[in-house]
């Protein structure tokens, strides 16, 4: 327990109390095994303190093993409890989520000897909805194994006392799931709903109107934040109750993660989902929403009009598709440009898609018009007509693209395709419509309008990239916030920076070969390949390769694995399998060795013996295929700033830290890191990279030194 009143003299949070918590001996370190006091970790926490008592936002890097998570809750749970303000706390994974809400909280709270009500959301998608669990079992569905998936999951749903996916026990087919899951715009609502008494998802919107700590995830947050910013207000319930303090953890994906959820987008698959859900024939046998409205209908009502008609949107939506997926190309993505507007191969398919589309949300909306609007289908299919109208809207916008550049002289979005899929003969076209610029939306919906955001990472700040090797916090953070709007809030914005304690410069070897080429030079593949049987080999396993392409895995992949099976070292390369199971087998063989590609760049977290190597094959520059990117570098060019310096090279000096970071898991940890990259050496900006890492033992020679220091350091 904390002794003595945690507020100070003005009634604001006493830092100098709060990190009594945190000293040797104190209520935290009491309940840990072999801790350690980090000066890191109390400065941390001071500024923590000091963005809720002025009503600041902070931006905060804090290195692996400072010990965030107690650094911002011990300000927060108190903050929460003696102002009676709600916090809400986001992070990206579901796995932090679960050790803030499961470990890390719990345990806080036990220190503190206080009580704060906290309460996990997950996305109402995740919830099962009893309202549409009822109806999928009066419809007889036309696949054997999904009858026996609903049997099984409506077992369960007697039994659940969360209606939670992750309860179930077996992984639910998507299709059959999407059926199932609570979702708002199918939603009756309390007033109409008749299983509303005993609905999982408002039972967790209640629980949540009661807590002062809401743990979510980014994609949430956003959610609400665009929701209010867009006109439902700041003082009501909304996706979230409301709110005036935000903690967002591992911040440095804010930028995708609110691009991802500001864009739009539609798929064949997605179109034939909900067609699916209207209405579906397997020889003589019907099902769908349609059939069952059907019922309260004359006879004559679904005639063979409507099937006719969902038969040719379907077909429509096939040759929007073929068309798409042959602007794609063999790299699998496509942006429109003003020297390319749809006129030309997509113009025609997208034109009858969209009127295909309008045409049978009419014919519906009228067969529905006198009925009673509340019930259970018709209510779902209104919905899913609203989402068919939004795709026929959104092939609007593709066909009058070209058209809005040339009256607006403006692009404040980008359109741009994605073949998605696993094998090029099993894919389809993503139609995608993402903002240009994130950061005037977060600055409205985020930073100007609450009182506190707090955002942190291990990786939020660039070395100065002008190779001085100083600089102020403004130049350092500059990056991260102007992307994501904090700085275009008018409001102070506090920085820290918060080093890692682990001892980087007496267990972990830097290494780059002088003798390293170029990536963009013949010889460069013969290189890598070579440099990483080599470097594997004297690991014994216990390594990550590093990739920036999935291309550049499978020919490295290809050409090193024989040998090294040869040796007994066991080869896992992504794709094989899923990421999570991946990571188990590779955590659990330490002669084994992980070729992985972005998703491993980030968000790998093997303590111990498991990983001593990491392989850096490539600096991680984005490529200029990424459409999204290669648009907001085009805007920085067109008015005159450097898309390099500006973009380019942040992004991947971020991106590098990361990759860096899946080394050293705890203080005890130890090994290499190896970068195969001749820019490193050969281009000035290659020494923003090596800037942007803690002090560490280096090998900076030829490859063969290297391997003999590799051997020499690791055992």
């Amino acid at each position: 327990m904390l002794d003595g009143t945690i507020l100070d003299k003005n009634n604001s949070l006493d830092a100098d109390i709060l990190c009594i918590a945190l000293e040797e001996n104190g209520a935290i370190a009491n309940r840990l095994s072999a801790y350690e006091r980090r000066d890191a970790q109390l400065d941390f926490l001071r500024l923590i303190v000091r963005a809720f008592n002025e009503d600041s936002l902070a931006a905060a890097e804090a290195g692996t093993g400072v010990g965030k998570s107690f650094a911002y809750l011990l300000p927060a749970l108190e903050f929460a409890l003696s102002s009676d303000e709600r916090i809400v706390i986001s992070t990206a994974t579901i796995t932090l989520q679960e050790q803030l809400y499961e470990k890390d909280i719990p345990l806080v709270l036990s220190a503190l000897e206080k009580k704060v009500k906290c309460c996990l959301v997950k996305g109402r998608g995740n919830y099962l909805c009893l309202r549409r669990l009822s109806d999928a079992r009066l419809e007889q569905s036309l696949d054997s194994e999904e009858n026996e998936q609903l049997r099984t999951i409506s077992v369960w749903a007697g039994e659940t006392k969360t209606g939670s996916r992750s309860d179930i026990p077996f992984l639910p087919e998507p299709a059959l799931w999407s059926r199932l899951c609570s979702e708002s715009d199918t939603c009756l609502g309390m007033q109409f709903c008749p299983e509303r008494e005993h609905c999982f998802f408002m039972a967790l919107r209640r629980e949540a109107a009661n807590a002062s700590i809401l743990i979510v995830n980014h994609h949430l947050l956003f959610a609400d934040l665009a929701a209010r910013h867009e006109g439902a207000g700041y003082e009501s319930m909304v996706v979230l109750p409301p709110f005036t303090r935000v903690i967002i953890d591992e911040a440095h994906t804010m930028e995708t993660a609110a691009s991802s959820f500001f864009s739009k987008g539609w798929s064949r698959l997605g179109i034939n989902r909900a067609l699916s859900r209207l209405y579906r024939k397997r020889g003589i046998m019907k099902s769908g929403l349609l059939v069952q409205i059907g019922a309260l209908l004359p006879a004559s009502a679904l005639n063979n009009t409507i099937p006719k008609l969902i038969k040719s949107v379907r077909e429509a939506a096939e040759k929007a598709d073929d068309a798409a997926l042959a602007l794609c190309g063999t790299e699998g993505l496509f942006r429109f440009t003003q020297d390319y507007s749809a006129e030309a191969l997509l113009n025609q398919p997208l034109e009858l898609l969209q009127k295909t589309i309008i045409k049978l949300c009419k014919r519906i909306d009228t067969m529905l018009k006198n009925l009673n609007q509340e019930e259970g289908a018709v209510w779902e299919a209104k919905a899913i007509l609203r989402r068919l109208e939004s795709v026929a809207e959104l092939c609007r916008a593709f066909l009058e693209f070209g058209l809005a550049i040339e009256n607006s002289g403006m692009d404040n979005d980008v359109l741009w395709l994605e073949r998605q899929g696993r094998t090029r003969t099993d894919s389809w076209a993503a139609f995608n419509l993402t903002p240009l610029s994130i950061g005037p939306i977060l600055k409205d919906a985020l930073f100007q309008v609450n009182k506190t955001v707090i955002c942190v990472s291990a990786t939020l700040s660039t070395a100065p990239l002008d190779g001085t090797g100083s600089g102020d916090y403004d130049t350092m953070f500059r990056f991260w916030a102007d992307r994501c709007g904090a700085t275009l809030a008018d409001r102070e914005l506090l920085y820290g920076i918060f080093p890692s304690p682990f001892p980087y410069s007496q267990r972990t070897l830097l290494a780059v070969p002088s003798d390293a080429p170029l990536p963009d030079v013949p010889e460069y593949q013969d290189f890598t390949v070579r440099a990483i049987n080599s470097l594997v080999r004297i690991s014994g396993g216990s390594a990550l390769v590093l990739f920036t392409s999935y291309h550049a895995l499978q020919n490295s992949y290809e050409e090193a694995a024989p040998a090294l099976e040869e040796e007994g070292i066991r080869c896992l390369k992504q794709g094989d399998d899923d990421r999570s199971r991946l990571l188990e087998i590779f955590l659990n063989d330490q002669n084994s060795v992980l070729f992985g590609t972005d998703s491993f760049w980030e968000g790998v977290d093997i303590p111990g013996e498991a990983l001593r190597l990491v392989i850096i094959c490539r600096l991680p520059f984005r490529t200029l295929k990424d459409p999204v990117f290669e648009a907001r570098r085009e805007l920085l060019d067109k008015n005159g700033r450097s898309s390099f310096m500006e973009l380019s090279l942040p992004d991947a000096v971020m991106k590098f830290k990361q990759g860096f970071g899946r080394l050293m898991r705890s203080s005890s940890d130890y090994g290499a890191v190896v970068v195969l990259d001749g820019r490193i050496f050969q281009k000035r900006y290659g020494k923003a990279f090596l800037d942007s890492l803690p002090e560490t033992k280096t090998s900076f020679n030829q490859l063969d030194t290297i391997l003999r220091d590799l051997e020499q350091f690791l055992f």
